[in-house]
Formats: C-alpha cells, sequence, structure tokens
C-alpha cells in the first residue's frame, strides 16, 4: 500500500517519502481502515524529528488520525460493522491507503459531518474540550490563551464560548486578529503590540482571568501568568519557541497560582468511559450545531508529502493541511 513512509529522524520536508508498505493486519480487538484523509499535526512533525513523547520503530509510516471506512475487523471487535464511516486519533502510521487501531477507540461519523472535518476533529478538537473540561471553570469565567490562531487555539477558542465562557486569544501577529474574526471568534489581541498585556487586562477585568494556556513557553509562560489572577490556573499545553517556561516567583507565591501540564494523550488514558463518551458527544453536537469549524488549508496526494509538510510548517496558514493516500 501508498505511505509516507521515514527511514530516520529529521527534518519532515527531507526524510518523508512516499514508500511501498505491507497491508496492516488487525489484531484481536482492533480494525482495520481504509483512510479517506488524514491531517498533519505539529506532533506528527515532532514524531517525524524524534522529539515527541512517542518514537516510533524505524522505517516508520507517519501520521496518528484520520477519517476512514472500516475495512476488517479483528478477533472479538463487536459493534462495528465492515464499511462504517469512522475517526480515529488513537491509530499510528494513518498517511497510508490502510492503517489499524483499537476498535474502542474509533468514533462513528454523522452524516452531516463533512470527510475534511472529521479528519481533523477528534485530536486537536477533543484534547481542547478535555482541557476546558479539567479546568471545570463556571459560566462566565474569563481564560486567556496564547498561539489562538493554532489548531488547538481556535477550538478551544470556539468551545469556550460555546460553553458560556469568556476567552481571550492572544495571537502573535497582526494580521491573526482578522483570521480568527473570519471564523467568527472575538477577543482577539495581538502580542506584536506594546501595550498588548493592558488589552488582555481591559477585557478581563480587575480580577483577571482565572485561567491561561500557555503553548508557548520562554517569557511568554511568564506573561500568560501575569494575566492570572488569584489562585488561578496557568496550563503549560506546548512550548513553541522550544524555551523553558520563565515564571515570576512573585507571581506564583503572592498569587497562590497553579502551573500544571496537559497532554491530551495521557488526559484520554486516565478519562473514565463515561466522561469521554460525554465529550465525543458533546464534540459532535457542537459540531453539527456549526459552533465548532474546522477550516482547511490544502488537500495533498501522499505522493507530495515532503511539500505536504512544508505546508503545514508554514505561518500564517488558513487551516489544517490534510493528505489524501
Amino acid at each position: 500500500m501508498r505511505s509516507a513512509i521515514h527511514h530516520e529522524f529529521g527534518d519532515p520536508t527531507q526524510v518523508l517519502a512516499l514508500d511501498d508498505a505491507p497491508m496492516p493486519e488487525p489484531k484481536a480487538g482492533e480494525v482495520r481502515i481504509r483512510t479517506l484523509l488524514a491531517p498533519i499535526h505539529n506532533h506528527d512533525l515532532l514524531t517525524v524529528r524524534g522529539q515527541y513523547g512517542y518514537k516510533p520503530t524505524l522505517p516508520a509510516i507517519g501520521g496518528s488520525e484520520a477519517v476512514g471506512i472500516v475495512d476488517a475487523l479483528g478477533e472479538g471487535v463487536e459493534g462495528v460493522s465492515i464499511g462504517e464511516r469512522v475517526a480515529s486519533s488513537s491509530g499510528r502510521g494513518t498517511w497510508a491507503e490502510y492503517f489499524t487501531t483499537p476498535a474502542k477507540m474509533i468514533v462513528p461519523m454523522p452524516d452531516g459531518i463533512p470527510d475534511e472535518t472529521a479528519a481533523q476533529l477528534m485530536a486537536m478538537p477533543l484534547s481542547a474540550l478535555m482541557l476546558l473540561d479539567s479546568l471545570a471553570l463556571p459560566p462566565g469565567a474569563w481564560v486567556v490563551q496564547n498561539a489562538a490562531n493554532g489548531a488547538v487555539g481556535k477550538a478551544l477558542a470556539m468551545l469556550g464560548e460555546a460553553r458560556g465562557l469568556h476567552v481571550v486569544n492572544v495571537v502573535r501577529r497582526d494580521d491573526g486578529i482578522a483570521e480568527l474574526a473570519a471564523l467568527g471568534i472575538p477577543h482577539a489581541v495581538s502580542s506584536a503590540q506594546p501595550d498588548w498585556m493592558q488589552q488582555v487586562r481591559d477585557l478581563t477585568g480587575p480580577g483577571l482571568a482565572q485561567a491561561a494556556i500557555d503553548s508557548v513557553g520562554g517569557k511568554a509562560s511568564g506573561a500568560m501568568l501575569s494575566l492570572v489572577g488569584n489562585g488561578g490556573t496557568l496550563v503549560s499545553f506546548g512550548a513553541l519557541t522550544g524555551e523553558a517556561m520563565q515564571l515570576s516567583p512573585a507571581d506564583l507565591i503572592f498569587k497562590q497560582a497553579i502551573v500544571k501540564g496537559f497532554w491530551g494523550s495521557k488526559a484520554s488514558q486516565a478519562m473514565s468511559t463515561e466522561d469521554k463518551r460525554r465529550l465525543v458527544g458533546e464534540l459532535l453536537q457542537r459540531t453539527l450545531a456549526g459552533e465548532l469549524r474546522l477550516p482547511v488549508d490544502a488537500i495533498h496526494d501522499l505522493a507530495d508529502i515532503g511539500q505536504a509538510a512544508a505546508a503545514s510548517l508554514r505561518p500564517a496558514r488558513a487551516g489544517k493541511v490534510l493528505l489524501r493516500p
């Protein structure tokens, strides 16, 4: 089968190439899925570089999420039909014509959700919803996040507003404000402006935000902590700068702030089946209701994996880059 494979860790635009791989056979409890569309996530590219929390055995097929058609059932699989359209973000090697994944981790996709949305629905948006759920904030609370024009940031902004939260969305360039406005996302602030922190404070009011979500790291982490009120929480979700968090001891001590990390993979493993079903149900409902919109920048053929990886790394892209086997 056609697959996007890397034989070494390194620059995804250089080490990924179209190659042939054996058709995978589903083990007990697994299903095989014929891929329709698969997204390129930042963590997929970090995995190709060998810099993510999961390091595959080489040679490896890239990708971790896709929408597709159930093609074969492993031993003991029940409640799943061959021919069913499903989404999965728990597979490995989704940048291929076929991949296998645990049957209990797939989600049937309603007809009202197109492939372009279904392909990217279960990883980033579900992580954003799990993060919001873990904060347990009441309606009307203020949350501030940076990297707000990334995939998780956009999803968190829309899902937070749908839940009755007020989300301040910090972007690193001025034109990012228009990008969010085009999706109907309010309260956008550009950190390229010298008074951006005061703009955030003007929105949240004197009580500041009850939570801040940092995906940048370095000095940005300290800036986000300063925008949290007494007893607030700073969540480290990513580190786009690759730098260690720089935090003020005064903010930590006098605000009695909480700092914690969030990794969607670990959170999903620890979550009860009931809670996961509840959040997946909410995600599907909000998508069908138009409260969550997931734009696509481009769809590339699997043969153009190098070009697709470069497009995914490009700043200011309009949405997710998808692969079609």
